[in-house]
Formats: C-alpha cells, structure tokens, sequence
C-alpha cells in the first residue's frame, strides 16, 4: 500500500537527454497525447532538449495538465555565455519546471554543488520550478557514504533557498550507478535515501514543508518496476530517462498504481 500523502500528488518525469529534435517532438505528442487523458491524481512533466522546447510547447497547448521543463539552465541571467540557456529565456519558450544537478551534469560536465546551487536560486527567481537532482555513485554506495553524500548535495540547495519560502522545488534521488544501467535501486533502498532527504528538509524548513516537497526516484524505471518504487514510502514520483522516449512506455509508467 502506498504511503504517499494526500498533498504529494505523484509526479512522473521524462527526461529525454539529448533525444528528439522539434520534428520528432511533435510526433512523439501526437502519439502520447492519444495515450494519455488529462487526470488529477497524479502530474506528469516532460524534460526535452532545450531545442525542442518550442516545439513541446506548441503540441501541448491544448492540454494544461502536462509540464514543461529544462534540463539545464545557467545562473547569470544573460550574457556571453556561448550555448547556455538563461531560467528567464526558457520560461518564455514554454517550461516551467528546471533541472539542475543531473549526474550527468555533475559527473560529465563537472558541475559542482555551488554551481547546482545557484542554478537553483535562479530558477526560483525566475519563478520556475527547480527539480534538485542528487546521488551517489557505486564506489561511494559501496563506501557507506550514501547519507554524506546526498547530504551534502542537498545542503547546498538549501543553503539559497529560504525556509520561509515553501515547498517551491523537488528533488529526484538518482544514484548514479542505476542510470542507464538497467539496474535500478530497490524500493528498499530509494525508501531509505528518501528518508533521509526528507528529515534534512524538515530541519531546514519544518515538518510540513518537508512533507509537502515531492522526492522522486531516477534510474533505469521501466513500467515493469514502476509500480513498485511508487509504492515505497517517501517515493512520491519518478524521473524516468530512456523509458520516456517512448510514449507507450512512458505513458504505462504515467498509469502504473503505486503497490
């Protein structure tokens, strides 16, 4: 039986990577869209290439139900920064949501948690919805270091982001070694890093922010695992990566029932 409060609506994220150009994004929502009706029991966000956001917008303006966000943003608000992307630019091309912090960010284009940190801030000036990616990769897992870790990844966040201020961001527990792997965490063990997370929140901004603030799991969901990681305590969504690029499969994973 799920655990998940009545106030943490489960959120199920696609993060497309660098997939699909304006041209297959148009039909990739054409074919979900067919698949997927508009519902209020749970909300459902898609993360495509910023090249491809336009076009996103463009095929979901009929249906409100469905966000929009980016995979990455940069914290100056403008400037010569040849290749990024600004939280004020990709509002107005349609997202509403930001990631900052994917591993893929930090491991493969060496981001640090300062600079996640200030991503966050200038999502939240922008007024977007900053989705905090952490985790730990296999060696720090096998090491006993997962708490310090995700800490210390969170902490940062926190550091920019006022207690008074609300549940105005998520955070998406991704350990590094199930992305993309085919091997996902147990619900056990996203359960346990959740808990975790989740206790630091409440010290930082108090039980009810904490509990309002959804924590998903990334890496290697598929719609056979989905119901089962929905259904683990304080697992109140997933970001799916490659699983998403399907609209069949993602749009299965959208419907799984947390059990």
């Amino acid at each position: 039986m799920s655990s998940v409060a009545p106030w943490r609506t489960p959120v199920i994220a696609g993060n497309w990577k660098m997939n699909r150009g304006p041209s297959a994004t148009r039909e990739y929502f054409r074919h979900f869209k067919a698949r997927w009706a508009p519902r209020a029991d749970r909300t459902v966000l898609f993360f495509p290439p910023a090249v491809s956001l336009s076009a996103a917008a463009e095929m979901l303006r009929d249906r409100p139900d469905i966000g929009l966000g980016v995979q990455n943003i940069h914290w100056e608000a403008e400037g010569a920064f040849t290749g990024e992307t600004s939280a004020s630019m990709a509002r107005d091309a349609g997202a509403r949501y930001a990631l900052a912090g994917h591993s893929e960010r930090r491991h493969l284009f060496g981001e640090s948690d300062e600079q996640v940190a200030r991503k966050v801030a200038a999502a939240l000036e922008a007024e977007l919805v900053p989705v905090v990616c952490v985790g730990e990769t296999l060696e720090e897992r096998q090491a006993g270091r997962v708490e310090q870790v995700i800490l210390r990844q969170l902490d940062a966040v926190l550091a920019v982001v006022p207690a008074a201020a609300g549940p105005r961001f998520m955070i998406a527990y991704e350990p590094v070694w199930a992305i993309g792997t085919g091997v996902n965490a147990s619900p056990e063990d996203a359960s346990a890093a959740h808990a975790i997370l989740r206790r630091r929140i409440a010290e930082h901004a108090g039980e009810a922010t904490a509990a309002a603030i959804p924590i998903l799991y990334g890496g290697s969901v598929k719609p056979d695992n989905a119901a089962a990681l929905l259904g683990a305590r304080d697992v109140d969504g997933v970001l799916v990566g490659g699983a998403s690029l399907d609209p069949a499969s993602f749009a299965a994973i959208a419907a799984a029932r947390p059990g």
